[in-house]
């Protein structure tokens, strides 16, 4: 997927999607930025400051302060792909963010979209 479309689209034209997704269902601005910080580390001025400087997906991720590194744990479907299965590590960093959205805009309890390790009986 080296060189798709989406890798070069700005971020800041593609969060106002994510704002009217979730606003749509009855969530929450600050829940989005919840699961944007959560995944990229992005703090509220950080994430302002790649919105103003409209910087692309690929830059976006790459500037990230810190993935998460439980980022892993999200799967299932998202546009018709299993988000575990997708090669390209930035385009599967993008659908983790969509699979993150669409969870937000379900109403799914924040405690089960910020995945975390289950505890291991020893």
């Amino acid at each position: 997927m080296a060189g798709h479309r989406i890798f070069s689209t700005s971020f800041a034209s593609i969060y106002p999607h994510y704002v009217a997704k979730v606003e749509r269902k009855g969530h929450t601005v600050d829940e989005l930025h919840q699961v944007i910080t959560w995944l990229t580390g992005y703090d509220e001025a950080g994430l302002q400051r790649v919105l103003d400087d409209e910087v692309d997906m690929a830059t976006f991720f790459e500037r990230a302060p810190r993935m998460n590194p439980h980022a892993s744990l999200i799967t299932g479907m998202i546009c018709g792909h299993r988000v575990e299965e997708i090669e390209d590590p930035l385009m599967q960093r993008i659908r983790y963010l969509d699979k993150l959205v669409d969870e937000v805009a379900r109403g799914k309890k924040m405690s089960s979209i910020l995945r975390q390790p289950t505890a291991t009986a020893p």
